[in-house]
């Protein structure tokens, strides 16, 4: 079956509702997306029917704690996880981050190193900046090429040492789009005896993520960006995690993964996110059925969960290809990104651009009064806005389309543009 983007939209009610006579246009993806009726549907049924803590013996209980079970068993699906004890949920990918941030530093001498890169998102920065000022680690930094926006993998040859014991990289960046060579990355990383710490916020929602197959140790990703509600997961290699003290209270179970999971868990979120990643086998099982029947390492809901990211990454790439294009003719914009048509397949659809002489805010205020919704800024991005010269000129205006959205409403964000810009420019 082809890619029904009719069924795709009417899953999601938000893509229906209308301020006034004017539809929004939701172009907001990379800090959040919508949610298809089925997330809510089932977050509202745990609070209704399922509204209590885990391990009691009465039926809430017990249905409090199937939730649980399953979120763990949908997020080892989607990431390809070898057990589901090894994925630890918690409020946000940040809040994941620092947590695990303190386990791992107990593994580190003064004088050990981490190697960071300028083009992530602060989350998988400032913890382990923060980190090595506590406990005298040295901090190398990873460039990226300001012109082709990719790593020069051999400048990491060169940073790698024998006191390394740490490389923290973006999966996909939420800036300039990137997608990053993490299999080759975490290689180097693990040849030099360190571990790989990713940050796969922005890759999850687009890309067939596999965590064997990349061979990291760490990744984190947050539901909220994957049609999902506000949750964060981390995967753990269980060598890696149970190498790690966690910081817990002493009731808390020894095991993973409830060890790493501090406190009461959001059940409606945990609910929330299993629903999410049934959506995605859906859409795998309905639209996806070739690629299905081509990769044959999967089974169950992994094989229509992985199908259906690639089905998507194909539909996504037309909108990415489309939205450049259009972006190019316009005057005085410039693409913070990857730009030619056959490296579309290193790149997510998220596009930041620049116009000479204007604010990206003005730009993003002027688009949200025609319900184009669209962020503008570093966007927590703040070493690869640093790093491109543009943090301190306001950032840039990011248009982060995702497989509900549409071309023709690619289109009205480029005639509004067309209107905006020179008007601006003007001014």
């Amino acid at each position: 079956m082809q890619y029904d983007l009719d069924a795709i939209r009417s899953q999601f009610p938000a893509l229906s509702v209308r301020d006034g006579d004017t539809p929004r246009i939701y172009f907001d993806n990379p800090a959040g997306t919508q949610v298809p009726r089925s997330v809510a549907d089932k977050m509202s049924g745990c609070l209704l029917e399922s509204n209590a803590n885990v391990g009691g013996y009465f039926r809430t209980s017990e249905r409090a704690t199937a939730i649980v079970d399953e979120a763990h068993a949908a997020m080892a699906d989607l990431l390809n996880a070898p057990s589901a004890d090894e994925i630890i949920f918690g409020q946000n990918m940040t809040t994941i981050t620092l947590h695990l941030s303190r386990s791992i530093g107990r593994q580190m001498q003064p004088g050990d190193e981490i190697i960071l890169t300028r083009m992530d998102h602060d989350a998988n920065v400032q913890p382990w900046v923060l980190l090595a000022r506590d406990l005298g680690l040295e901090v190398k930094w990873l460039p990226f090429d300001l012109d082709s926006f990719e790593f020069d993998l051999s400048l990491l040859d060169d940073l790698l040492s024998v006191k390394t014991k740490l490389v923290c990289v973006g999966g996909a960046s939420n800036l300039t789009g990137t997608i990053n060579d993490i299999k080759t990355i975490s290689r180097k990383a693990r040849d030099a005896g360190a571990w790989t710490y990713v940050d796969a916020v922005q890759a999850v929602p687009h890309v067939s993520t596999d965590v064997q197959d990349l061979g990291c140790d760490f990744l984190v990703c947050s539901a909220y960006k994957f049609f999902g509600p506000h949750q964060g997961i981390l995967w753990g290699r269980r060598e890696a995690l149970e190498a790690l003290e966690a910081y817990k209270l002493r009731p808390a179970p020894d095991e993973l993964p409830g060890s790493f999971e501090t406190g009461t868990l959001s059940h409606e979120g945990m609910a929330g996110t299993t629903a999410a990643v049934d959506y995605l086998a859906w859409i795998g099982e309905s639209m996806a059925g070739g690629l299905q029947d081509k990769d044959q390492k999967y089974e169950g809901r992994r094989r229509s969960v992985h199908a259906a990211m690639e089905c998507l990454f194909e539909y996504e790439t037309g909108l990415v290809i489309h939205l450049i294009d259009g972006l190019q003719q316009l005057p005085g914009v410039r693409v913070q990104g990857i730009t030619a048509k056959d490296a579309m397949a290193r790149r997510v659809p998220t596009v930041s651009f620049t116009v000479d002489g204007v604010l990206p805010a003005t730009i993003a205020e002027s688009l949200a009064k025609k319900n184009i919704f669209v962020w503008s800024g570093h966007n927590y991005a703040v070493e690869p806005a640093m790093a491109l010269g543009i943090y301190d000129a306001g950032g840039a205006v990011r248009i982060g389309p995702v497989h509900y959205n549409t071309k023709d409403e690619l289109d009205a964000s480029l005639r509004s543009l067309d209107e905006i810009l020179p008007r601006a420019n003007v001014a």
